[in-house]
């Protein structure tokens, strides 16, 4: 990292006093970057991510348990969850909108201007379905307001993780960029444990969906946003974004750039997140509701997995960052989707048991695979394209596996238990549902090992370079 130097005014000792203004300014950009401009980096980028994942865990956690009879009441429990999750899937598939919109002026207009906008539409968001009214007081418009916020959120979403990665890749120094630039990945465990201590604390009330604290959560989005903005607005622009600005090569189009140029790099990773997204909404969301409705594991289990899962999290992440700067991105990768594949029967064979101490320390070993694919990717992506549409093709690329994915994982997973249970023989038949769920773990994470076959090493990578990784030469980049 280098730190504020002076400039000497003789242009015999610094060539940079002799330089053209685009030259001082393109240096300029590089050493105005401190030390405390990279941590101010990594709390503004974690904070994004925590509420993100805060919105996530808790609208997960009120699907599985309370969303059904709030807004999609029905005589079938079964119909009520597919259609909670039918909400939630539309929060995924609007975020790719997001994604492409977000994403587009990033690339045109900064890193940070995105992030604070992206940021201030989660958050309103999310408070607001604290104030909505439930299906009792308002009929239909309950659910229709619902997924209104859900999409509101979606779009918000579709650019901010993506943002958050390049971001502190451009920030960091190339040596430990897999370190820091996994770091704004500690906020995902910050807002996924927040949201299942609230639940934690909230499931005590003997019947949650009958009481108005199902609220508080949400309302309490408000304060993240708050400390969130306040921080972004103190940030520098990315010196990746700054150099492109000062030698004026800021693309007007940068989609149409991206998919001139990176459609094959966009369909990898959506082919690596396959493994990572789709883990980790099937983990998170569908096993917390496959063991309450399966086994009978109900109340307080769901949030205390969640909370220890994102306590060892908290580990992982981290030295998931260090292992990809030591041994490369593609390797590391590789391993924890090998990893997550290996688990997928293991772990959806003891969450059939009906064990309390077994099903939370499965959720948590399952995890664990997630944690470290997702913070490779912190730098692993970023690193994968040029710098003139690198925010467009992570944000395309993360939130076209979203949908596919992640969006989608919880919503299947709900239609095959409810499958299960009718064609295989009531609750004996929706254990036997664990058996299709494992598979559908492992062809996640088997696309996820077979796409790293595909990718290039990008450790180290210059990222101002104009062109995608593992591509010496380009005419008119």
């Amino acid at each position: 990292m280098k730190h504020q130097h002076s400039i000497a005014a003789n242009p015999a000792v610094n060539p940079v006093a002799s330089a053209s203004p685009a030259t001082v300014n393109e240096n300029a950009s590089r050493q105005d970057v401190t030390t405390a401009d990279l941590y101010r980096a990594a709390w503004a980028a974690s904070l994004g991510s925590a509420l993100e994942y805060y919105d996530f865990a808790l609208y997960n956690l009120a699907s599985a348990l309370i969303f059904g009879p709030l807004f999609f009441p029905s005589s079938n429990p079964a119909m009520g969850l597919i259609a909670s999750f039918g909400a939630y899937f539309l929060g995924f598939a609007i975020r790719p909108v997001g994604g492409i919109v977000f994403g587009a002026l990033g690339d045109r207009y900064g890193r940070k201007f995105v992030l604070t906008a992206t940021i201030l539409l989660m958050g309103i968001a999310s408070t607001l379905i604290g104030v909505l009214p439930t299906y009792a007081s308002a009929g239909i418009w309950a659910p229709i307001l619902l997924v209104a916020c859900r999409l509101l959120q979606g779009l918000g979403a579709g650019a901010e993780q993506a943002g958050a990665a390049v971001l502190m890749a451009e920030y960091a120094p190339a040596k430990r960029r897999g370190y820091f630039a996994a770091l704004p990945f500690m906020g995902v465990l910050l807002g996924t444990v927040m949201a299942a201590t609230i639940y934690f604390v909230l499931v005590r009330v003997e019947d949650l969906s009958q009481s108005w604290l199902w609220r508080v959560p949400f309302l309490l989005s408000v304060l993240i946003v708050g400390i969130a903005i306040w921080i972004r607005l103190r940030l520098k622009e990315s010196p990746s974004f700054a150099k492109l600005e000062a030698r004026q090569q800021v693309k007007d189009s940068p989609l149409t750039h991206l998919m001139r140029h990176s459609k094959p790099m966009v369909l990898k990773v959506i082919g690596l997140r396959m493994a990572e997204n789709g883990g980790s909404s099937i983990y998170q969301s569908l096993a917390i509701s496959y063991i309450a409705t399966a086994t009978g594991l109900k109340g307080q289990i769901g949030p205390i997995a969640l909370l220890l899962a994102g306590a060892s999290g908290a580990i992982i992440i981290p030295l998931a960052g260090m292992l990809s700067d030591r041994f490369g991105r593609v390797p590391v990768y590789r391993a924890f989707a090998l990893y997550q594949l290996l688990l997928a029967f293991p772990t959806w064979w003891v969450l059939s048991l009906g064990s309390p101490t077994a099903s939370i320390t499965m959720l948590c070993v399952a995890l664990a695979g997630v944690w470290g694919m997702f913070a490779t990717q912190g730098a692993l992506l970023p690193e994968l394209f040029g710098a003139q549409h690198r925010y467009a093709g992570v944000a395309v690329g993360r939130e076209l596996s979203a949908v596919i994915a992640g969006g989608v994982a919880p919503l299947v997973g709900a239609s095959i238990i409810a499958w299960a249970t009718s064609h295989w023989g009531g609750r004996g038949g929706t254990i036997l549902s664990w058996i299709p769920l494992a598979v559908y773990v492992a062809i996640l994470s088997l696309i996820g090992v077979v796409t790293t076959f595909y990718l290039p090493e990008t450790r180290g990578r210059d990222l101002d370079d104009l062109h995608d990784a593992g591509v010496v030469e380009r005419s008119n980049p």
